[in-house]
């Protein structure tokens, strides 16, 4: 596998992206997997129109921070003059890439006729698509679904008005809005919309072992890949599988320390990103992923119950010393090691 990724005028170092998805990849969660290597992180998804009346919570899903290799901004909207000052205003802020979401299933965005309902629209969406680029210098993509079912799978036809139009790249998530994400993605499909296009297109669904990567790029043809709900509790997922690819390697993943170092330094960017209380709150999603995908202890029903514990602890500090606990090499709960070598792990990690 071949490195690096050109869309417009912007050179990425890596094939392997990873998707933006609402409450998941935020400065803290970006920041934390472009330092492990990641390539291209996505925010998360912005409403155009908020972002433009000023929204606090949408501004900050837009933030941009240091420590990124790029910006990519998402968008989401239904409106062609909201989302072209979305984008003017997310090119000001630093974007590198601006990118339209015509892929979300979620019934509150399709509902407001954005998301992946503007695949049943494809003269509204050529409009959003037009009016965006026609409003900034940096390259635009979209992000997109088959179709909205399976007996309307027009994602071909709107890579193709996509590019007519100046989009710099797509992205296709191997399944229809409808199917949500049931049933498997279908990376086959994709191939259609690789032959309709010469811009670089992006496959997406059910990536997760280096295997699956392997295997949804033959399959599509696709020029990239972009993970989704894989990463989640694995920040590190798009570094190490770029690696996997490129000496043909299974997935290497992280020991007990490297793990630990990891989650210690997440929990501390949202808490400097968000303030507390609210930092530990919107981080205890993730501090749940990243329980439930380790190894240790090897009991699930073990890491259920730590998870429980962990995720009702009420200081950053209280989380640091029993997650060293729970994955220090012969301590298996919460309590069973002294303060003193709990410390010992935790400074270790910063």
């Amino acid at each position: 596998m071949s490195t690096g990724l050109q869309i417009g005028d912007v050179r990425i170092a890596g094939r392997v992206l990873m998707a933006p998805m609402t409450g998941i990849t935020d400065l803290p969660f970006r920041q934390v997997a472009s330092r492990l290597g990641a390539a291209y992180v996505a925010t998360e998804m912005v409403a155009s129109a908020e972002l433009a009346r000023g929204r606090p919570d949408v501004v900050r899903r837009a933030a941009v921070g240091a420590g990124l290799p790029l910006t990519v901004i998402q968008l989401v909207g239904g409106d062609p003059e909201a989302m072209a000052e979305g984008a003017r205003m997310a090119e000001k802020a630093g974007a590198d890439i601006i990118d339209l979401n015509f892929g979300c299933p979620a019934k509150e965005v399709t509902g407001a006729a954005c998301g992946s309902a503007l695949m049943r629209t494809p003269e509204r969406a050529a409009a959003i698509m037009g009016a965006v680029v026609d409003a900034v210098s940096r390259p635009v993509t979209v992000k997109m679904r088959l179709g909205w079912d399976e007996s309307s799978l027009n994602a071909a036809e709107m890579a193709r008005r996509a590019e007519d139009l100046g989009v710099a790249a797509v992205t296709v998530h191997g399944r229809t809005r409808k199917q949500f994400y049931t049933g498997v993605a279908d990376w086959e499909a994709v191939a259609e919309v690789k032959q309709a296009v010469s811009i670089p297109v992006i496959v997406n669904g059910d990536i997760i072992t280096a295997e699956q990567a392997r295997v949804a790029l033959a399959q599509s043809g696709a020029d990239a890949l972009m993970l989704g709900r894989g990463v989640y509790g694995r920040p590190w997922l798009a570094a190490h599988l770029e690696r996997a690819l490129a000496d043909g390697r299974q997935l290497q993943e992280p020991d007990r320390e490297e793990r630990l170092a990891i989650v210690v330094e997440h929990l501390r960017a949202s808490a400097a990103f968000y303030g507390l209380p609210l930092g530990l709150k919107m981080f205890r999603k993730h501090l749940g992923w990243y329980i439930e995908q380790a190894p240790w202890p090897e009991d699930p029903l073990d890491r259920r119950a730590a998870k429980a514990r962990l995720c009702r602890l009420e200081t950053p500090s209280e989380v640091e010393e029993a997650l060293a606990a729970l994955w220090r090499p012969g301590v298996d709960q919460i309590g069973n090691s002294s303060v003193e070598n709990q410390s010992q792990l935790v400074e270790a990690a910063r």
